[in-house]
């Protein structure tokens, strides 16, 4: 490729990080807060599906893609729910819920938005960045979701309030060792049913991104996976809030790898440009898997770092 070629590359990249990347944000910071508490959620696949069949029919009924933000968060928090109180039962597990809530998630979010398919509904705005710039391609590259700021605010608040507020150190003891938090005469249940709904909620505002600006519709294959790959993405980013900001720029440059090269003229392996994304995923999971290495971060209650 010229020189003019890897730069429009590496520009499609830059763009397509931030744009593909904004629901891995949302999602890995949902994520994030409910294992911090102890639990995982696997069901956040489903509920990123419905939030975002929620968040384009909000916005379609009312006209506002905000209020269709708000009911896409409000309905992955809805889902979360669930998840949260049929695992604060006995001999519940935390995986098999998880698969139950995904199927669920993703089940009602096909059947209820079959009629939303076809229609147009309106989109989250663009905030321009590249003003600056007379190209037209750095004008394009740096138009970002504006729900994507809002997503590195909520980032940088999660780390620093997991280090220096009383609600933050609750989320953290619970997940480190329920045994201290009983002893403290705190709710080990009602704080993971509380951090597992308010995760729901901030990955509801990842299914709105999907739906409501990136691609930009209703349909079924809208996540393609998304939700899971967060699991993985969040154990990449040490249940770190701000690294999941990296890890989910990282995934979305991957994503965006096959577009940008095919926008060049590279088009004979468009197909394995765009398994990218999965085999990062595949490669941390081997990586994290080893029965030699300890996972640094992780919260003791989940039972990977022991």
């Amino acid at each position: 490729m010229t020189g003019d070629a890897i730069f429009d590359v590496l520009l499609a990249v830059l763009g397509g990080a931030v744009r593909v990347g904004t629901p891995f944000l949302f999602v890995s910071l949902g994520e994030c807060l409910t294992e911090k508490s102890g639990r995982i959620n696997l069901g956040l696949e489903g509920v990123l599906v419905f939030s975002a069949m929620a968040g384009f029919g909000g916005a379609y009924l009312t006209g506002s893609p905000w209020l269709g933000v708000l009911a896409a968060g409000v309905s992955g928090a809805l889902l979360a729910l669930i998840h949260g109180l049929v695992c604060s039962l006995p001999r519940v597990n935390d995986i098999a819920m998880g698969i139950a809530l995904m199927l669920l998630g993703a089940g009602l979010a096909f059947y209820l938005g079959k009629p939303l398919i076809q229609p147009q509904a309106p989109q989250i705005p663009s905030i321009s960045l590249g003003g600056w710039s007379d190209s037209g391609q750095v004008q394009a590259a740096l138009k970002i979701n504006a729900l994507f700021p809002i997503g590195v605010l909520l980032a940088l608040f999660m780390g620093w309030a997991f280090m220096n507020t009383r609600w933050g150190l609750l989320v953290r003891m619970v997940g480190d060792s329920a045994d201290a938090a009983r002893a403290l005469g705190n709710s080990v249940n009602g704080i993971r049913i509380w951090a597992t709904t308010a995760g729901g909620f901030i990955a509801g505002l990842g299914g709105a991104s999907l739906s409501l600006y990136y691609p930009g519709s209703w349909n079924e294959g809208l996540s393609s996976g998304q939700g899971l790959i967060a699991v993985a993405l969040v154990i990449f980013a040490r249940w770190s809030p701000v690294r999941c900001l990296g890890a989910a720029l990282l995934f979305g440059g991957a994503g965006a790898l096959g577009p940008a090269l095919q926008g060049v003229g590279v088009s004979g392996y468009y197909h394995l440009f765009n398994a990218v994304p999965y085999v990062l995923t595949l490669a941390i999971l081997v990586w994290t898997c080893s029965p030699k290495r300890s996972i640094k971060g992780a919260p003791l209650e989940l039972g990977v770092s022991r």
